[in-house]
């Protein structure tokens, strides 16, 4: 049976948060003290050259704008379906709850019109509202507190000059008892949450130290790639750390590991290839699905290809984390049954085999070899290969779209097969899957399947 991390389970955060209460006189880690690195986001000059010196509010406004495409505030603070950009409402599902996005256009009385600029950064890098009400660590002020000073002005010139107001209210945020107590974040951020400044790589040239600037802060990588403890806390910040960017399930997709690892793709993959990932949502045969498929859509196919190339440089850079499952690419034509294909007998067709025949062939191919800058090849797919199920799982029992861009292929759309196939059938299937090509991952129960259907059908 597979590892599905689906978040923390409850009892533990509960016991984080009386933990936290308890240690209300815990003082702040000692490098938590304001420095100036801390006011101005600790970034050499050669880094600062990136984004040049405004000269006027407009020109602050325009690289505000591109933070803000950066940071990806549009994909957290717009609800689906059609929301008013900015205006909130979007659902973000956590172990404490559902957390509701809020208003952050500039209408005063429903958005942050009213904010001053030291409001504005109180907000994003600790977490605190103009009110004095705590924000949840959805809110990725963890990494936002480490941006530099001119990049967070020039955020708060763009969303006071740039975005439209709009006057409406999202639906609060409630969370059941004790995480509806805001005071305890307080003591969340002294046990949780340090302030640091941002820690360039050692030996880092310009490239790397930007890639590091956006993958650690800007970008805020970490709140979905990186692990979260029992206080729902990211188990890392860089690279310094072994936990740093190697997985997590958010919101019920599992955000892959980001470091040199054969299963999840990027050891097989260039800096070229990176970046044709984050700029189309296509890459060596590898396409874009569910939430990071929004976050191309609205956020990485609008930077630079020198800032992309400056995120692939970076994680290239990362060093390697444990490997779960394999590829061997001189087995992608393989012909001969295995045991593990759901079968032991080897002299019949498997079942997972058969259901792949009838509904995944005709696209995947029956090598898996997908069609380039269609559908996705299934030999060697790091989604195939990572040792956590949920994304797979979710793909076949709900479907999904790759994203649209304005540089790559037509968004093709994955049909659901949740009400065509039983968990059994899922299970064969996907087992087949990760055991055919090359592809070394273990077979799915059928447990697993029944798991996330049930977990899904609550959303």
């Amino acid at each position: 049976m597979n590892d599905r991390r689906q978040g923390i389970p409850r009892r533990h955060v509960v016991a984080a948060c009386i933990a936290a209460i308890l240690l209300g006189a815990v003082a702040l880690w000692p490098d938590s003290k304001d420095t100036p690195e801390r006011i101005t986001g600790g970034v050499g000059e050669s880094a600062q050259h990136a984004i040049p010196a405004a000269s006027s509010i407009e020109d602050l406004a325009r690289r505000g704008e591109y933070l803000a495409k950066a940071a990806d505030c549009i994909g957290c603070h717009t609800a689906r379906g059609g929301g008013q950009p900015y205006a909130g409402g979007f659902k973000m599902t956590t172990p404490l709850g559902i957390i509701i996005s809020t208003n952050i256009t500039p209408d005063p009385d429903h958005g942050i019109g009213r904010y001053t600029y030291e409001d504005f950064s109180r907000a994003l890098r600790d977490g605190i509202a103009r009110d004095g009400h705590n924000l949840y660590p959805a809110m990725p002020y963890t990494a936002f507190r480490r941006m530099r000073e001119e990049d967070m002005r020039a955020l708060y010139a763009y969303f006071m000059q740039g975005v439209e107001p709009v006057a409406t209210t999202p639906a609060p945020t409630k969370l059941p008892f004790p995480f509806n107590q805001r005071w305890t974040l307080t003591l969340w951020r002294a046990v949780f949450a340090p302030v640091t400044a941002f820690r360039p790589p050692e030996q880092a040239d310009p490239a790397m130290l930007r890639g590091a600037y956006l993958v650690q802060v800007v970008g805020h990588c970490g709140a979905c790639h990186t692990p979260r403890g029992v206080g729902y806390q990211e188990l890392a910040y860089d690279e310094r750390s072994a936990d740093f960017l190697t997985g997590q399930v958010n919101d019920d997709w599992y955000a892959p590991s980001l470091r040199d690892t054969d299963a999840a793709g990027i050891r097989r993959m260039r800096r070229e290839d990176i970046v044709s990932f984050l700029k189309t949502g296509h890459a060596g045969g590898n396409v874009a699905y569910g939430a990071m498929s929004e976050t191309i859509q609205s956020s990485t196919q609008h930077l630079t290809d020198e800032d992309l190339l400056a995120i692939a440089t970076y994680l290239k850079a990362l060093p390697p984390a444990e490997d779960n499952a394999h590829f061997h690419p001189d087995q992608r034509h393989r012909t001969e049954r295995l045991a593990a294909e759901g079968n032991r007998t080897l002299d019949v067709q498997s079942g997972g085999a058969a259901v792949y025949q009838g509904f995944c062939a005709r696209c995947h191919g029956a090598d898996g070899a997908g069609v380039p800058g269609v559908f996705p090849a299934l030999s060697g797919n790091p989604s195939v290969l990572v040792p956590d199920s949920t994304s797979l799982v979710r793909i076949v029992l709900q479907g999904a779209t790759s994203p649209k861009t304005m540089t790559g292929p037509p968004p093709q759309e994955m049909p659901a097969f949740g009400t065509t196939l039983t968990d059994l059938q899922i299970a064969q299937v996907l087992t087949y899957v990760r055991e055919s090509w090359g592809n070394d991952a273990g077979e799915i129960s059928t447990n697993d399947v029944m798991g996330l259907r049930s977990t899904l059908g609550k959303r």
